[in-house]
């Protein structure tokens, strides 16, 4: 596959642009230090951020999404508070979980990974994440990874043995810095191979052999593929350079992705940093207890779109802070579509201000507080309340003022980027409910049933709708709207 260029189909994006007017520190919490700290930028001219992306070998779930969201956040909070950045997510399409599918299912490798990048890139759009700047595959990368690992060999940190090129992890003082793990439990936790050519049981694949029928690419040790960690190395190198600002991923990547990618990156390059800030999400549980298949409470991004707005699956993933546990559960999606919906609302009710250039200083402040969206999330509605207040008491200029400011906080966030009728519209998918123009013609006929004084006739029409799903609801002037409950 070609590397991606863009631009692509997807959700509208908002052109962000960066304010020089508003002071603002950026805290941000670095796993690498245990602390929260003021960012500081190794070039404030350009930011660079790179995020592990997917391994696709099947649809993404809603664990996925959630590095996505946070992630995506942070993107934009950076493209306003600094003049350029750069953001890099990458594809693993080369993996043996990908092989593990192809020989389950008979279906082709190349086949599984466009197949299911496609499916990724159309779910995280409906989420409304903006696309990376760059995309990078691992299989176009494999020259670089090679000759990364060709620097770690000549520089004493790799060794070769039975066709595998292995990392020295005792070339590496400060190993484990990352996650804080001693040497017993370093081992431990890699579920490291014990192998006879290992030099040290710590020590992990940077290239491993191919056999005919896996795939695979010449190389200085023999036909064979890449080990993971390598290729976050190379790609990131490649597009961000020998150092930059910001790596995140979730928490289960700390090690030993994470700690390997350091470990390469810092080895070949000679740099005392691969990443000066390391962010990382916390674990998703659904109903209290780990996502699994066999306990029947897995849930792909693909399934949850289809009964509720990707919105919504985006609100609900920003109701927690990135960097703590958060519990999903089919309750609270839905209470996240009711939060929008009061959003939605107020945006309904001042469709007709004129324009005003007001921004969300006070949401910004909450996500310059390390990605603070619950706060954030708590700005959006308190300017609703301002807006709906302002329409209320007929204050034409508080009313455009109140609104621009909240859809320059929604934005920042990337909620309320759609026309409020539209919203109040979605129907899940399969559901066989009214057309809008049925809804219409009994709205009308409500309404003709007001105006001759004949309440029953309009309590009964109500009601139909309200069994159909559909929720009426009346405003000053004789006027009744209605939205898709």
């Amino acid at each position: 596959m070609a590397e991606r260029t863009y631009p692509r189909v997807g959700p509208p994006t908002v052109d962000i642009e960066p304010d020089e007017s508003r002071s603002v520190t950026l805290f941000l919490h670095n796993t690498l230090t245990r602390a929260k700290e003021a960012f500081q930028p190794l070039d404030p001219a350009h930011v660079r951020l790179y995020v592990c992306g997917p391994t696709v070998y099947d649809l993404a779930h809603i664990g996925n999404a959630r590095p996505v969201v946070a992630f995506d956040v942070l993107y934009r909070l950076l493209k306003r508070l600094y003049p350029r950045v750069t953001y890099v997510r990458n594809i693993t399409d080369v993996d043996d979980k990908i092989i593990a599918a192809a020989k389950s299912s008979g279906e082709p490798i190349d086949a599984i990974t466009r197949r299911t990048t496609d499916a990724y890139h159309a779910d995280m759009d409906a989420m409304g994440a903006l696309q990376p700047d760059v995309e990078p595959r691992a299989t176009e990368h494999i020259a670089e990874m090679i000759a990364l690992i060709e620097t770690l060999i000549a520089r004493g940190h790799a060794y070769v043995a039975e066709g595998h090129a292995l990392f020295s992890v005792p070339s590496m003082a400060e190993y484990g810095r990352l996650s804080r793990h001693n040497r017993d439990e370093l081992i431990a936790g890699a579920r490291i191979e014990v192998a006879p050519y290992k030099r040290d049981p710590a020590d992990f694949v940077l290239w491993k052999p191919s056999p005919p029928d896996i795939p695979g690419w010449p190389s200085p040790w023999g036909w064979g593929r890449p080990g993971w960690h390598i290729e976050c190395s190379a790609m990131a190198g490649k597009h961000l350079g020998q150092t930059f600002d910001i790596h995140g991923g979730g928490l289960d990547l700390v090690f030993p992705h994470h700690e390997n990618e350091i470990a390469q990156s810092r080895c070949a390059y000679s740099t005392p940093i691969m990443a000066a800030y390391w962010m990382h999400n916390g674990y998703l549980t659904v109903n209290g207890v780990k996502m699994s298949k066999s306990l029947g409470n897995f849930f792909t991004v693909r399934d949850l779109l289809a009964e509720a707005p990707g919105e919504a699956l985006r609100y609900f993933l920003l109701s927690g802070h990135y960097r703590a546990p958060l519990d999903f559960t089919k309750q609270g999606l839905v209470e996240a579509k009711a939060a929008l919906d009061r959003l939605y609302g107020a945006l309904r009710q001042s469709r007709n201000a004129t324009h005003s250039d007001d921004g969300a200083p006070e949401v910004i402040e909450k996500l310059a507080d390390d990605l603070n969206t619950p706060g954030a999330l708590g700005e959006l509605h308190q300017i609703a309340g301002t807006l709906n207040s302002a329409i209320s008491a007929g204050r034409s200029d508080q009313v455009s003022r109140a609104r621009a400011r909240l859809l320059d906080g929604g934005a920042i966030l990337g909620l309320l980027h759609q026309d409020p009728e539209a919203w109040f519209r979605w129907q899940p998918a399969g559901v066989r409910g009214l057309t809008e123009t049925a809804i219409e013609h009994r709205v009308e006929a409500r309404l003709a049933a007001r105006r001759t004084r004949n309440f029953a006739e309009a309590d009964r029409i109500r009601k139909e709708l309200l069994d159909l799903g559909v929720i009426l609801e009346d405003r000053p002037g004789g006027k009744t709207e209605w939205r898709r409950g």
